[in-house]
């Protein structure tokens, strides 16, 4: 039987690489979106592989509901929270429409905590992997990205960093039930247009990133930020 794993924001960008590598290395993948039209063309896109599809809202009050459903009571091997909301580039803290800043921190933070309080039981049955899609924009060192030194997206990387101390913080109630944590930045990734053109990279290598973890010893990134498997600063 393959392990089991969760997908969130799978329909498209780094979300959907992650699931086809997922796919590819075995996994049977739960591949959820809010986009139905956009989940189908991908599902069918991938027909023949172990794919499940679901919509999940992660804004949704009845998230812990749409989870449960998704996983059918199935220990989960893996969890790979993905779905977000980005904010303006030019976004500050002293321009930003808080209104739309709560929307990004609500789905960044808010959403992704929902979904891996629904997910930890079947996490615990299967001693399974969350891993978090963080952002070096939430890094309190990452010279290029970090908080201190870029002054843009910044309900974005404020969500980031909050996901990250939310996971850190995990990391410390479930090492005992044999659950790992880890948190990545995929790096600058081509995810719209004319990012290319910014130097970001290709999306299939910001999902390598992503799954980095899987392919080191066994907790040796765990309660850590990393990049393509290297330790970044907090």
């Amino acid at each position: 039987m393959p392990d089991l794993a969760l997908v969130t924001g799978a329909a498209r960008g780094i979300g959907r690489a992650v699931t086809e590598e997922l796919l590819a290395r075995g996994y049977r993948v739960i591949a959820t979106a809010r986009d139905p039209v956009a989940l189908d063309d991908f599902a069918a896109s991938v027909r023949g592989d172990p794919i499940e599809t679901g919509i999940l809202d992660v804004e949704s009050p009845g998230v812990a509901e749409q989870v449960g459903r998704l996983i059918g009571g199935r220990p989960l091997s893996l969890l790979v929270l993905n779905a977000a909301r980005f904010s303006p580039w030019d976004e500050t803290v002293a321009s930003a429409d808080l209104t739309a800043a709560r929307q990004v921190i609500e789905t960044n933070l808010f959403g992704s905590w929902s979904v891996l309080r629904a997910a930890l039981p079947a996490l615990r049955a299967g001693r399974g992997t969350i891993i978090g899609v963080g952002s070096g924009s939430g890094s309190h060192g990452d010279p290029q990205f970090g908080l201190e030194v870029n002054p843009g997206a910044a309900s974005y990387a404020v969500s980031k960093a909050a996901l990250h101390a939310l996971l850190h913080k995990l990391a410390g109630e479930v090492g005992a039930d044999g659950v790992r944590v880890h948190v990545v930045d995929p790096g600058l990734t081509a995810t719209s247009p004319g990012m290319e053109e910014m130097g970001a990279r290709p999306v299939r290598e910001g999902a390598r990133s992503v799954l980095a973890p899987l392919d080191v010893t066994p907790f040796a990134a765990a309660m850590a930020l990393t990049r393509d498997g290297r330790p970044l600063p907090w």
